[in-house]
């Protein structure tokens, strides 16, 4: 009797293991990973630059956490990609610019996710060459991507699709969600195309925000005398590299008319091509709103100064811009009240962030590049009820290099070795303030569109230490307490000879610990004169 009772107890202990087992599995965090192409910090509303609003995105902020000092390896999109799915630096992964292949035969995050038992899709923007990875379900952009009437390619086979992108990405990101097996935890990757160049806003927007005028920053005219060859020989500038047709929408002929010509030979046949893959109500409802800006700018043109000019370019930049962020931000939305609709808010770790950050007329300029501070740092806000509480602010300084080895730690599966990343689980969940004091930057594509020198360089919460090389040979130190703006190399100023040699010590150990070095540089420079001499 003794015998059978212990049987009988030994039978409920295996069962309640089993389904707690089982229980445990299925309790797994899904992970929804939101990534936008070009959104610069200062352009959500949570960071309080008081440019334009953005509620959606910042329900995550107030209802999770928001990272102050988010940053990336490389500024620049298909780097910046590579770096977040497989948690290396560029020089390590292999895609150190937008020439070289990527191989997407090495591990990534989510093919590691996938052999851990999710269930993973792709959905939006991830301009990479070849057929994604380790992904149950992809729905992708060729290349850069449409804005109206886009192509995607959706498990290796192309398809256009009528409609707006973004509008188009959420919907087809909702319908994986609805039809994904239950049974698995899931990782989306929700990819946004905007508000990439040549940004053109939702027809709904677009209407909105072309009668808008936006805060300049202080910053719109620099003149670039505190820093060195690299700012100043740029080419980025809103007013002298920004183009006419496809970035301000003036029409070629309205161009021809004023005698404006355009200095890049893509710029009207960019134009061309995105406003030809408009139906015929789309392109009639997009000529109602700007025909009339084509004719207020051609009456104003001749009498217009550079400074206004500069004005002028900067409210069209920015009309755009924020305009296509308003259509990104209605579909996190979306996603956010399906979360809720479905009882998955609390057990989904949702995270928004952009592939880099950019620039928004600081310096005059546009785009990205640059390890200054607006192209460096990047949105960053995550949610996950079960352990981040609502209001955190972390100040400490991620990278994307720590995306792949967080959702590994989140997701229970093994972090490689050679992952060079950080799980900043830990740190998010308030159980720990250790973290790095240093984040290791490279920027590879040079000569180039932009003309961006190449250059790598450390950041610390304090100062910033950076190395233009290859044409040049230049060293600049900025004081980020006293010059948030970047204005002053000080790298020759005297009373910063300790800061600049502990930084050049702290350089040093970095490309050590990451195992980069002046033969890297060396290898990827040949690597990109051979592919661009191919091209030609």
């Amino acid at each position: 009797m003794k015998k059978l009772i212990m049987m009988v107890l030994w039978s409920i202990s295996v069962c309640t293991y089993g389904q707690q087992a089982t229980g445990a599995k299925a309790a797994r965090p899904n992970i929804v990973y939101i990534m936008s192409d070009d959104h610069g910090y200062q352009a959500v509303s949570a960071y309080g630059y008081g440019l334009n609003k953005t509620p959606s995105i910042d329900r995550l902020a107030k209802e999770g956490a928001l990272f102050t000092t988010a940053t990336v390896t490389n500024s620049l999109c298909a780097p910046s990609r590579a770096v977040m799915l497989t948690g290396k630096h560029s020089f390590i992964n292999g895609k150190v610019d937008n020439v070289q292949h990527f191989d997407w035969n090495q591990d990534n995050f989510p093919k590691l996710l996938r052999k851990a038992g999710y269930q993973t899709a792709m959905v939006g923007k991830i301009h990479m060459d070849g057929l994604p990875q380790g992904f149950d379900y992809s729905a992708v952009l060729p290349d850069q991507g449409d804005y109206y009437n886009p192509d995607f390619i959706i498990n290796g086979v192309k398809q256009q699709i009528h409609g707006y992108v973004t509008d188009i990405t959420t919907d087809l990101a909702l319908k994986w969600l609805d039809n994904r097996d239950k049974s698995k935890p899931f990782c989306l990757l929700y990819h946004q195309k905007a508000p990439h160049r040549e940004w053109m806003p939702a027809e709904r927007y677009y209407k909105k925000y072309t009668k808008m005028t936006f805060k300049e920053p202080e910053t719109l005219f620099d003149d670039y005398k505190g820093r060195g060859t690299a700012a100043k020989s740029a080419e980025m500038n809103i007013l002298k590299d920004m183009n006419w047709a496809d970035d301000d929408k003036i029409r070629p002929e309205v161009l021809k008319e004023l005698g404006i010509h355009s200095l890049l030979k893509w710029d009207t046949v960019a134009y061309n091509r995105s406003l030809g893959r408009m139906d015929p109500e789309q392109r009639a409802a997009w000529d109602a709103v700007y025909d009339p800006i084509n004719e207020d700018f051609k009456k104003r043109y001749p009498t217009m100064s550079k400074e206004d000019l500069m004005h002028w370019r900067y409210q069209r930049y920015m009309q755009d811009y924020l305009g296509s962020i308003a259509a990104v931000d209605e579909g996190v939305g979306e996603l956010l009240d399906y979360l809720d609709k479905n009882g998955l808010t609390e057990n989904t770790i949702v995270v928004y962030t952009s592939d880099q950050g950019f620039y928004m007329g600081e310096h005059g300029w546009f785009d990205k590049r640059f390890m200054y501070e607006e192209s460096l740092k990047t949105p960053l806000l995550i949610r996950y009820p079960k352990e981040i509480k609502p209001g955190t602010k972390i100040t400490s300084m991620v990278q994307n290099l720590d995306f792949a080895p967080t959702f590994l730690d989140y997701g229970g599966a093994k972090i490689p070795a050679d992952m060079q990343g950080e799980s900043f689980r830990k740190l998010v969940a308030g159980k720990t303030s250790k973290w790095r004091d240093a984040i290791y930057y490279t920027y590879y594509e040079y000569p180039s569109i932009h003309m961006v020198k190449r250059h790598y360089g450390i950041r610390t919460d304090r100062y910033k230490l950076i190395h233009f090389y290859y044409d040049i040979n230049e060293w600049e130190l900025y004081d980020l307490q006293k010059d948030p703006h970047e204005m002053h190399n000080v790298y020759n100023d005297s009373s910063y000879r300790t800061v600049r040699e502990e930084m050049h010590r702290k350089l040093d150990e970095l490309r050590k610990k990451y195992k980069d070095s002046d033969a890297n540089d060396q290898k990827y420079i040949k690597a990109y004169l051979s592919a661009t001499l191919k091209k030609k």
